[in-house]
């Protein structure tokens, strides 16, 4: 097989045309079920009662909002040091997702926080970090556009998406490098603490973001490949036809 085949832009177009419909629906069964595991059938939590529930949505989005970024930044520098087209279309294709999926994070957090904290934001090392990643988001998405040439708006997002990438493990270690109000991460390589029915309805609707997050970039990087080649004649003969 060759494996840099659907790396241009014109075979990758149908690829992702095909595939897309598939992963929104995996996103949706698995949403569906996931949302039936933490709504109906997990446990109520002893400390926070029926609060709780946000985790469902709350955590596979902030853990999307990283994952989404830090493969944005590795289809930049793939962009950057190959300069390949189609690398920095997907890194395009992946920013509008990622923003969406830092906002849902920051907002269902401070839903969470109201009841549990007594307040509905702080300056919290956690919070903080991950609103300057929703900045991060929206300053590349204003830096890729903001040059009449797509391929100088392409490089100078790249650079600010690699720059940006300090900023992860900022987020991450953020709960163990400073004494804040966010608890600490509840799933790790050592284990959880958490009831077996919570995990996984949280690791059900982590996969249902992960399959939407996949569909959601297909479908735009569609759309920026017809935006990007529309000179081209493949992409004439898609009109034509």
């Amino acid at each position: 097989m060759n494996w840099f085949y659907f790396s241009s832009p014109s075979t990758f177009y149908g690829l992702a045309g095909r595939l897309a419909p598939w992963f929104f629906v995996a996103a949706a069964l698995l949403a569906a079920w996931g949302l039936y595991l933490g709504l109906l059938v997990a446990p109520t939590d002893a400390q926070q009662g029926e609060v709780y529930r946000v985790i469902f949505i709350h955590v596979p989005t902030a853990w999307m909002s990283m994952f989404l970024y830090f493969i944005m930044a590795c289809y930049c520098g793939l962009s950057l040091v190959f300069n390949t087209r189609l690398s920095a279309m997907m890194a395009r294709a992946i920013a509008p997702t990622g923003a969406l999926m830092t906002f849902l994070a920051l907002w269902t957090g401070a839903f969470w926080g109201r009841p549990t904290w007594g307040t509905y934001w702080v300056w919290d090392a956690r919070l903080t970090s991950e609103l300057v990643l929703l900045f991060l988001y929206f300053g590349y998405m204003a830096l890729a556009n903001a040059f009449e040439d797509p391929r100088r708006g392409d490089r100078a997002a790249a650079l600010l998406a690699l720059i940006g990438v300090v900023n992860l493990p900022i987020i991450y270690f953020s709960v163990q490098w400073w004494n804040t109000l966010h608890q600490g991460s509840s799933v790790s390589f050592k284990g959880t603490s958490m009831h077996v029915t919570m995990l996984t309805g949280m690791l059900v609707m982590s996969a249902s973001a992960w399959m939407y997050a996949i569909g959601a970039t297909l479908v735009r990087v569609r759309s920026v490949i017809l935006e990007r080649e529309r000179r081209t004649a493949w992409v004439r003969s898609l009109g034509a036809a």
